[in-house]
Parts: C-alpha cells; sequence; structure tokens
C-alpha cells in the first residue's frame, strides 16, 4: 500500500493560530484514516525573502518549533515559493493551505495553481480550511512595531 502523504508548506516565521489550524486540519486527515502522515515544507530564509522579507526567526528555530506540535514529524526544506519540486517527490494525497492564497492578488495565487495542477496528475486534493482572520505574521510584526514608538 502507498502511504497517503499530506504535504504543508509554510513560512512559520512568527508562529500563531493561523499555523495552529493548518497543522489541526492535517491531525484530523490522519485521525480520520484518510491519511498516514504529514510533511512540513518549511520555506528556506532565501524562499521568504523572494515574495515577503527577511524573515525574524532562522530556519532552524523556525523547524523546532514545528517539531513541537502534535502530528508534525518530517520537515523538508522548501526552497522555493513555488511548492512543485516537493510535491512531485512526495507525491501527497493532500495539500493543505489557507485559502488566503486564492484571491488574484495574492503572491502566491499563481503557486496555487500550479500545485492543484500538479497535485491532479495522481488524483492528490488541494484541501484549503478558511484563512484565520485577524492574525498574520504581517500583522504581528506590525503590532510590535507600533509598540515601539
Amino acid at each position: 500500500m502507498t502511504e497517503r502523504l499530506i504535504y504543508i508548506g509554510m513560512s512559520a516565521d512568527i508562529v500563531h493560530l493561523g499555523h495552529v489550524n493548518i497543522i489541526k486540519t492535517a491531525n484530523k486527515l490522519i485521525a480520520e484514516n484518510k491519511a498516514d502522515r504529514l510533511v512540513v515544507g518549511l520555506l528556506t530564509c532565501e524562499a521568504i525573502e523572494s515574495y515577503k522579507r527577511k524573515p525574524i526567526v532562522s530556519f532552524e528555530n523556525r523547524k523546532q518549533l514545528l517539531l513541537a506540535f502534535k502530528g508534525v514529524e518530517t520537515i523538508v526544506p522548501q526552497v522555493t515559493l513555488d511548492y512543485e519540486p516537493n510535491i512531485r517527490q512526495f507525491k501527497p494525497t493532500f495539500c493543505i493551505h489557507g485559502n488566503d492564497w486564492n484571491d488574484p492578488k495574492s503572491a502566491q495565487y499563481a503557486t496555487r495553481q500550479k500545485v492543484i495542477d500538479t497535485l491532479a496528475e495522481w488524483g492528490g486534493k488541494l484541501i484549503e480550511p478558511e484563512y484565520t482572520k485577524g492574525i498574520s505574521t504581517t500583522d504581528i510584526i506590525g503590532e510590535i512595531a507600533s509598540r515601539c514608538n
């Protein structure tokens, strides 16, 4: 039997409730016996800088934080914003990402379509839980900056 994987790509620069909700979605699929294991593709610092800003937390520290979550056992580097190299390697049954990248104005909109097209090659499915409103790394950084003035 082929292992049924879940793939989540994330920056996790400042871990927040949105990250927790995505990992909980993966754990639910595992609990429902729809998948066997979760693989997190953790964006490298260079990958994050390619579309956002320089990360605050190092790759290794982000990796260790994510490994503390239930269900997170395998973390691999995702060296570009493009998921395709990693999802081709792992051929996941499911890929999970918040529905925030479903906005044509999103920096990740083209990435989303490429994920859908690649997963379709082997019958994989993109799962897009509702984006956790009111929380983002950018908002957290802005709030910290506003308090420093």
